[in-house]
C-alpha cells in the first residue's frame, strides 16, 4: 500500500522534473538571442574607378571629311553635237586657280535626274500662237529624257510661283503639263520668284547626289517679282501716262534688275542646279530693249550654272532644241574630285574645266559651287 502510494506520488513529481528539464534550455536560448547584439553591417565594397579615356597621343587619330565635288560637264563639237569617249586625262579642272585631281568620270545613266520644268502662261508667251505646241514639245521632252528612276516637277510662271505637279515620273508630269491652260488675258509675270522657288524646291525634295536641272520655257520678262515689282509698276504707270522716265529712275531700275539676276543666279548655284531656258519668242526677242534685257538675263544664269539659253526659230526648231537638251543631259560627263581648298565653307568656290588637248571642242560646266555645310 505504502509502495503504491509512493509510486503515485513519485509519478507526478517525475513528470514535473522532466518538464522542467525540457523547457529550461529553450528558455535560455530565447534569452540569449534577445540579448545578443546585432551583427555588424557588411562592408561596402569600394567602387572601381573608371579609367580615364586615352589621350590622342596614345594612338593614331584618323578624321575623315567628305569633300567630294561632282561637276556635270557638257562637251560639244562645232555643230553642237555631244562628244563622247573622252577620258579623265583629257580634262583639266581648277578650283580657285589650283588644279584638282579628277578621281573619276561618272556615268550619267547611274545618277538620278530631277528636273523642274517652268512653264510661262503669261500673255506675252501664250499669244505667240503655238502655246499648245509648246506643251506637247515639253511633254515629249520629259518622256524622252527621264528614265524610270528620274523625276520631274512642273511649275507655272504667273503672278506668283505655282507648283502644278510635285516631283513624279515622266508620264505623270507630262500629263499634268498638258492640262495647263493658256492665259486669256494679261497676267503678271513673277519670273525671278518662280526660278528661285523651283531651285529651293529641288534642294528640299531632291537627294544631294542627284543631278538637278531647271528648264524654263519663257521669254524671261519679269514685271511682278518682289525684287523688281515696285520699280516695274512705277515704270509701267509712267509709260502709260506718256511720261518719260528720268535717267536716274531708269538707272535705278536697271540696277534693281541686275541685283535680281545676281540673286537668282546665286540661289540656282546653291541648289547645284543647271539652268536651261527656251525662249519661244524667236529672233524677234532682239528687236526691243525689254525682251533683249530679259534674254540676256537668262543667258547669264545659264552660263553660270553650266546650262544653255536657247532661242528657237519656230515650231520645228523648238522640237530640235528640246532634243538637243535631252541629248546633252544624257551624255554629260560627271567629273568627280576631292577639293583641297582651304577657303571658308560659306564662300563661293570658282571652278574652271578645260580640254587642253581638244581646243576645237566647246566645254560647258558650272562656274563654281557653294560647299555643303556639315
Amino acid at each position: 500500500m505504502i509502495r503504491e502510494r509512493g509510486r503515485k506520488q513519485f509519478g507526478p513529481a517525475l513528470l514535473l522534473a522532466v518538464l522542467v528539464l525540457f523547457c529550461a534550455p529553450w528558455s535560455t536560448s530565447a534569452q540569449t538571442i534577445r540579448d545578443f547584439p546585432p551583427p555588424p553591417p557588411a562592408p561596402t565594397p569600394k567602387p572601381t574607378p573608371t579609367p580615364a579615356p586615352p589621350k590622342d597621343e596614345d594612338f593614331e587619330v584618323i578624321r575623315v571629311s567628305s569633300n567630294l565635288v561632282m561637276v556635270p560637264v557638257s562637251v560639244v563639237d562645232a555643230k553642237g553635237e555631244p562628244v563622247r569617249g573622252l577620258q579623265v586625262s583629257d580634262f583639266r579642272l581648277n578650283e580657285e586657280g589650283q588644279e584638282q585631281q579628277i578621281v573619276e568620270i561618272g556615268n550619267p545613266d547611274e545618277v538620278p535626274l530631277d528636273i523642274a520644268i517652268l512653264f510661262d502662261v503669261s500673255s506675252s508667251v501664250s499669244q505667240k500662237g503655238f502655246f499648245s505646241f509648246q506643251q506637247r514639245a515639253a511633254a515629249s521632252f520629259l518622256k524622252q529624257v527621264l528614265k524610270p528612276v528620274d523625276r520631274a516637277a512642273v511649275f507655272t510662271i504667273t503672278a506668283q510661283p505655282t507648283l502644278v505637279s510635285p516631283l513624279a515620273s515622266a508620264e505623270t508630269a507630262a500629263a499634268k503639263l498638258l492640262t495647263i491652260p493658256a492665259a486669256s488675258s494679261p497676267v503678271p509675270t513673277a519670273f525671278y520668284d518662280t526660278v528661285m522657288a523651283a531651285a529651293k524646291y529641288l534642294v528640299e525634295n531632291s537627294a544631294d547626289r542627284h543631278r538637278r536641272v531647271i528648264v524654263v520655257i519663257s521669254d524671261g520678262d519679269d514685271n511682278f517679282s518682289n525684287i523688281v515689282k515696285d520699280l516695274t509698276v512705277a515704270e509701267y504707270r509712267a509709260n502709260q501716262k506718256g511720261q518719260v522716265t528720268s535717267a536716274a529712275a531708269y538707272q535705278n531700275l536697271l540696277e534693281r534688275r541686275r541685283r535680281a539676276v545676281a540673286e537668282v543666279q546665286r540661289i540656282v548655284q546653291q541648289a547645284d542646279a543647271a539652268f536651261y531656258s527656251i525662249n519661244p519668242g524667236g529672233p524677234s526677242v532682239r528687236l526691243n530693249q525689254i525682251s533683249t534685257r530679259a534674254q540676256d538675263a537668262m543667258e547669264s544664269i545659264a552660263q553660270s550654272t553650266g546650262g544653255t539659253a536657247y532661242v528657237p526659230d519656230g515650231e520645228r526648231d523648238l522640237e530640235r532644241v528640246f532634243s538637243e537638251v535631252a541629248a546633252e543631259l544624257r551624255g554629260q560627263y560627271l567629273l568627280q574630285y576631292y577639293s583641297n581648298s582651304q577657303s571658308s565653307r560659306a564662300q563661293f568656290r570658282r571652278i574652271a574645266v578645260a580640254l587642253p588637248t581638244h581646243t576645237e571642242l566647246r566645254v560647258r560646266a558650272r562656274q563654281g559651287y557653294y560647299p555643303k555645310g556639315k
